[in-house]
């Protein structure tokens, strides 16, 4: 049977330390492999916070950010939802890595790295929801 977590969070950066939290004792509990999980905080870091930094002004911190997680054996999957300003993330073009440091745009890094490190990413907007979910297995 899938092991379930969900967690809303404040719009505030100290939530992600609640966030790792909270993903660390699922894992110990749904007995998840420490290479998967690992990708899988280090993906919802990077979503939650750029959610945090971008859907929402950042004084507004009674904006909530909903974090969905199943797991059934090593396949994780976690679904982020917001409804902060509509943005599919998966438009973001892919990062140049190739480029110099100093030729590189700022930003879109993090969706590179998101991409890079798991099975698949989807996006939708649901009403007034964007909906982001990220499967990661072995």
């Amino acid at each position: 049977m899938p092991s379930t977590l969900s967690l809303t969070l404040a719009n505030r950066r100290d939530e992600i330390s609640r966030l790792v939290t909270a993903l660390e004792a699922f894992a110990a509990d749904a007995g998840v492999a420490h290479d998967v999980m690992f990708r899988v905080t280090l993906a919802l870091d990077e979503i939650v916070t750029n959610v945090m930094r971008h859907a929402y002004p950042p004084e507004d911190d009674r904006q909530e950010i909903v974090v969905r997680v199943s797991a059934d054996q090593d396949v994780v999957t976690a679904v982020v939802e917001d409804t902060g300003v509509a943005f599919n993330p998966l438009t973001v073009p892919p990062a140049n890595v190739d480029a110099p440091i100093e030729d590189r745009p700022i930003g879109g890094l993090g969706m590179h790295l998101v991409r890079s490190i798991a099975q698949s990413v989807t996006y939708l907007r649901e009403g007034d929801r964007n909906v982001l979910r990220v499967t990661v297995g072995r």
